[in-house]
């Protein structure tokens, strides 16, 4: 038998659309559990590895370096790219920001989708 929470959750999902509907930090943990599939074998070991609750001051450290490499983006080495994924090592301890991170991971790929379909024809 299902459970309350559960049974919320699924009747929140039903007749949606993926990428629709309420977004809940459980869809960002799924995100990243699906993206860590997808790495080679020994990034998916350093991945679980990583978001074990007893590294957290290591996921704290390398967040906050990331997100100091974002800033210097200006920089050789340091781009961008090293703000989000801070932010993202940081969100698995925070999770005040799972949520935000989930909708801006859906809006990227919506743009994506978008940009792709005009590109196309």
């Amino acid at each position: 038998m299902e459970s309350a929470r559960d049974m919320d959750h699924g009747q929140a999902r039903q007749g949606t659309e993926p990428g629709t509907g309420p977004v809940t930090a459980h869809d960002w943990d799924e995100r990243v559990d699906r993206a860590s599939q997808k790495l080679p074998d020994w990034a998916q070991r350093a991945v679980r590895w990583l978001r074990e609750p007893a590294r957290f001051p290591v996921r704290l450290l390398a967040a906050i370096l990331l997100m100091l490499g974002g800033v210097f983006s200006i920089l050789p080495v340091l781009g961008l790219w090293m703000l989000p994924l801070g932010l993202a090592l940081l969100a698995q301890d925070v999770p005040a920001l799972k949520v935000p991170m989930e909708k801006s991971a859906r809006w990227i790929e919506r743009q994506w989708r978008r940009w792709r379909g005009r590109s196309a024809t």
